[in-house]
């Protein structure tokens, strides 16, 4: 349980750095935005209560609100995307339920069920994200176009992290 504590801990002043220094310096053609950050709500256990899940998420879109100088649009998008988390694990659940203390990863979950986990709420998570930042019915079909490009480029991220973090504790 603490080193759960402290690995999650460690994970959420990590991710924020890596997304506020690099990840946020990074902007192909305006369209290509990573947003890796979300990694830890979605890497959080599936017993989390949805309190703390809410909060613990509100602290990490706040956080980078204020390094991104971007007025709370991504602690918006992260208390959606931790608002539908329990939705989106209850709906792709597999037929005999979850194991008690299974993680939301490939190694519990399979590669087709975590690629439809994040998949969903990453897509969530940037719908929101660029319409509140646009706020244009105007800028549809791009701002369309910039939320499909960088939810796949952030869902390839969160992958090759996650096989990253995974393959140094084997």
């Amino acid at each position: 349980m603490f080193n759960q504590i402290i690995s999650n801990s460690l994970r959420f002043v990590f991710l924020i750095l890596f997304q506020v220094f690099i990840l946020n310096n990074i902007q192909l053609g305006g369209y290509l935005n990573p947003y890796l950050y979300v990694l830890f709500i979605l890497m959080l256990p599936f017993e989390t209560p949805r309190g703390l899940l809410l909060l613990l998420s509100f602290l990490l879109g706040i956080s980078v609100d204020m390094f991104s100088n971007t007025i709370g649009m991504h602690a918006m998008a992260c208390l959606l995307l931790a608002f539908l988390r329990p939705y989106i694990v209850t709906y792709i659940s597999p037929r005999g339920g979850y194991d008690f203390g299974a993680q939301p990863t490939v190694k519990d979950m399979g590669f087709n069920w975590y690629l439809s986990y994040v998949g969903i709420l990453i897509l969530a998570h940037h719908v929101l994200l660029f319409n509140l930042e646009v706020f244009r019915l105007a800028e549809f079909f791009p701002t369309l176009y910039r939320t499909l490009l960088s939810s796949l480029f952030t869902l390839v991220l969160v992958i090759i992290s996650h096989y990253i973090i995974s393959g140094k504790k084997s």
